[in-house]
């Protein structure tokens, strides 16, 4: 099979590098403007050829992948529409699903099947040079499968994914990973900023930190021009979220202020029973 990717930074690489290393038996391209990390690309043997524009590749390319921007994507699918292969299947890898499988659909060839899907996995640096098959290894993949799509190729699609090392491969409704990734995601970076950002700087906190600190605001080195896109996107989930966190925060700062100790208490006990569910581990017994 042919597979093209669109976009070779920090995503894309690592999956043209996974691929090389996990399903060779595939060849693969790219696409990119960056004509730097093509030839880097090449040269490493991560792909066979780079191109910055469609018309070579996408012919005789039978999987494309997206691994680009949200707001871009829509842009991209009209100017690559006429160089289809007929039959070719699509699919990206953005944090956001309604709003694209609404703005992507309407455009696509009768023959053209985009499974719209989302690697749980990756890191925070951009770029090629970041790029590392072994981030797939273990990590979450959601697929949202719509009417239109066939189900052999999302089939076929599952099985790829599968070869490339992700564990818990799982198909929801665009509405479902709207919604758990506004909390999972979003939230969790919403609270990050928020953290570091609230730090009185004058007195070098960096001098002083821990671990915890460290690990909560490890995702506050954020891609400002990706980042924003998915807020805006998902903002009615998202919002929403950031109210129930909130109405958590209250409730811990009344307790603390009152002196609640069961208040906090119960807070902590339930916490870490979720803790140890979420992590399916036996909860301690407590003296």
């Amino acid at each position: 099979m042919n597979i093209t990717i669109v976009g070779l930074g920090n995503i894309g690489g690592s999956f043209a590098l996974s691929l090389k290393e996990n399903a060779p038996e595939h060849d693969v391209y790219a696409i990119d403007v960056n004509n730097g990390s093509l030839r880097s690309a090449e040269q490493n043997g991560i792909i066979i050829q780079g191109y910055t524009g469609p018309e070579e590749v996408l012919p005789k390319t039978d999987l494309i992948i997206f691994a680009v921007y949200p707001l871009l994507l829509e842009s991209l699918v009209k100017k690559y529409k006429p160089h289809l292969k007929e039959g070719v299947i699509l699919t990206d890898v953005t944090g956001i699903k309604r709003s694209i499988i609404k703005q992507i659909e309407p455009l696509l060839p009768e023959d053209a099947d985009f499974i719209f899907g989302h690697p749980m996995a990756g890191r925070e640096n951009r770029g090629l040079q970041y790029a590392s098959g072994e981030v797939f290894k273990g990590a979450n993949y959601l697929f949202t499968p719509t009417a239109r799509n066939r189900q052999s190729n999302i089939d076929m699609l599952f099985t790829l994914v599968e070869q490339l090392g992700f564990k818990n491969i799982s198909t929801v409704t665009p509405e479902f990973h709207d919604d758990v990734i506004g909390f999972t995601s979003q939230l969790t970076h919403v609270i990050a900023l928020s953290l570091i950002n609230s730090d009185d700087t004058k007195r070098n906190t960096k001098e002083y930190t821990g671990d915890s600190y460290r690990d909560l605001t490890r995702i506050t080195n954020i891609n400002e021009n990706l980042w924003p896109e998915l807020f805006v996107m998902n903002k009615d989930y998202l919002v929403e979220h950031i109210d129930q966190f909130k109405s958590q925060m209250d409730l811990l700062k009344q307790a603390i202020e009152s002196e609640d100790i069961d208040t906090m208490q119960e807070m902590m006990i339930e916490a870490r029973r979720r803790y140890h569910d979420l992590h399916n581990l036996e909860l301690p017994e407590l003296d």
